[in-house]
């Protein structure tokens, strides 16, 4: 007769510092999975104080609660109900780890500490936890799991210790950001695993937002084999149930049951950026967002987002013509707001900004107009934005998109005021395969509406700021086509102009893009926190000096 077990997989939200909250969550999720008959339901990485809490982990205080709540849970346990395996911070010999613990029969039954700790990107795991040692399975019933703690399993070390030391499954529970393409990356890394120790292999992650990271989810289960055996829905909460059991050679093997659809692409951007803003808002209480529409691709973008993540009512929007406002744009803008079903106001800038001429008069007289008066007019909208937020209590969304923030193309405490922005991982020319992918595509999880939602128009003529007549965004940078491939070679490929050249691109183009790029990090630096979609977002991910003194002519390598 095989042996037989019930693993439930909770990829669910939890929230940083929310430790009762989260534990909440567990409770459910757990009395839930008693009722199917599981005999473990599985959480995800550090999931008693949400993931990741950053030197909030540092605070002794916390550290104590977290290990309170988790003598709780574990009592709670002696019900003869599913064991937990859960992710936390523990403290063992004046040292902190990374934690997963089994919790069953009313006690903390045994203790794994994560090895592998990230150092790299977002990741600082080494200046906050101890490394643990290499890991020995955990024998729990007639099964002995190779639990593995999210960088662990890119170690072939770690797997192959486990499997030496007689693991029958890999057990691994995550908290894996979403980044573009990263999904195949993940999938390709756990089929290593499986291949070289020939053990099956259980990846649990997390799903929700935090700050600039949102979690994916897309749990999965690999067979012995290397087959998809069971996939959890990306983007979304799930607890999925895999049933396991022994077969003629006393191998442990998961049945099989159909995946969950998983979106890539556009689709997976999208959906990213959805979750990401819908989190920072529910989870830091703020009633909605409010927008500064102006009848560009950017701020109808971030309109579409906002309206897809928390529904048409806590949306606001106001267009803030000046003399150099096209009234196409202000009907563009208007027709964005309709077709979202947003309300939308509308205030005039040219009182603050004639104000401003006649207080400047004096001190800027006999100098030719230049930035200065355009980076007046983005101020003053600022000035408005941020009037309404203290008012109305929505935060302001900011519009900027990657390509711009990257060179400088923003102004500061102009546009760039506000307390979050999707579109700060997405360059432009993302923007606009963005907008015409949300035109034709719906899913269950908008709460905007279906069909189109922003204007062909928008999508399709020339971008300006309009803060001069005529002015155009190509007056002052390359074609996007052309600047967001030299961006992505410069970000997120580190390459040196040579190299950039030999793709086709104007060498004084390149070395001008890099000085650029140089230039604005003060810039980046005090800009709001947006969405990570990318392997190398601005902030965490690309940590420069400002006052840096190599440039490309300094690299001709």
């Amino acid at each position: 007769m095989s042996d037989s077990l019930l693993i439930v997989l909770a990829q669910l939200n939890p929230t940083v510092g929310d430790i009762a909250g989260n534990c909440a969550l567990i409770r459910a999720a757990r009395g839930e999975a008693a009722q199917a008959g599981a005999d473990l339901i599985v959480f995800s990485e550090l999931f008693i104080t949400g993931y990741p809490p950053e030197d909030l982990i540092l605070k002794p205080s916390f550290q104590a609660a977290a290990e309170a709540a988790v003598q709780e849970l574990a009592e709670e346990t002696a019900d003869g109900g599913p064991a937990i395996l859960v992710g936390t911070p523990w403290r063992e010999d004046g040292k902190l780890y990374n934690a997963a613990l089994l919790l069953n029969n009313g006690s903390v039954a045994a203790r794994r500490y994560k090895f592998a700790l990230p150092n790299y990107g977002v990741f600082d795991e080494v200046r906050v936890f101890a490394q643990g040692p290499l890991p020995g399975p955990i024998a729990f019933r007639s099964i002995r799991l190779g639990v593995m703690i999210c960088e662990d399993m890119w170690d072939d070390e770690v797997s192959e210790c486990l499997e030496e030391s007689g693991a029958d499954v890999l057990l691994v529970i995550n908290g894996s950001p979403f980044e573009r393409d990263k999904t195949d990356v993940r999938l390709n890394s756990a089929v290593a695993r499986v291949t070289e120790t020939g053990l099956p292999l259980i990846y649990l992650n997390q799903v929700g937002g935090q700050d600039e990271l949102v979690f994916d989810g897309t749990s999965f289960v690999l067979g012995a084999d290397r087959t998809l055996r069971a996939q959890a829905a990306m983007f979304g909460e799930e607890t999925l149930h895999t049933r396991w059991s022994t077969d003629e050679n006393g191998a442990w093997q998961c049945e099989a049951s159909p995946p969950s659809p998983q979106p890539e692409g556009l689709e997976a951007i999208y959906h990213a950026m959805v979750l990401g803003l819908r989190d920072y808002v529910g989870k830091n209480g703020f009633p909605g967002v409010l927008i500064g529409m102006s009848g560009g691709i950017d701020s109808a973008l971030s309109a579409a987002v906002a309206t897809d993540a928390l529904g048409p009512e806590k949306v606001r929007c106001v267009r803030m013509p000046s003399r150099y406002t096209a009234q196409a744009s202000l009907d563009d803008g208007a027709e964005c707001a309709d077709l979202l079903g947003l309300k939308s106001d509308t205030i005039g800038i040219e009182p603050a900004v004639a104000a401003f001429e006649t207080m400047t008069a004096e001190v800027f007289e006999g100098r030719e107009a230049d930035a200065t008066e355009e980076n007046i007019q983005a101020r003053v909208r600022g000035v408005i934005l941020m009037a309404m937020s203290n008012k109305l209590g929505h935060m302001v969304l900011t519009t900027g998109n990657k390509s711009e923030m990257s060179v400088g193309y923003a102004t500061l405490y102009g546009d760039m005021c506000g307390g979050y922005s999707v579109l700060k991982d997405v360059y432009k020319t993302v923007v606009f395969a963005l907008a015409q992918w949300r035109n034709q595509n719906w899913a269950s999880s908008f709460m905007g509406p279906e069909g189109r939602v922003i204007p062909e128009v928008i999508i399709t003529k020339p971008p300006s700021a309009e803060l001069r007549p005529d002015q155009l965004d190509q007056d002052s940078l390359p074609p996007y086509d052309v600047l967001d491939d030299i961006l992505e070679c410069l970000i997120e490929k580190e390459l040196p102009v040579a190299e950039i050249v030999k793709r086709g691109h104007d060498e004084a183009t390149a070395a001008r893009i890099w000085r650029m790029l140089d230039l604005a990090e003060y810039k980046r630096r005090q800009a709001p926190p947006g969405v990570k979609l990318t392997g190398r977002a601005l902030g965490k991910d690309r940590r420069y000096p400002i006052t840096n003194r190599f440039h490309a002519a300094s690299s001709r390598a």
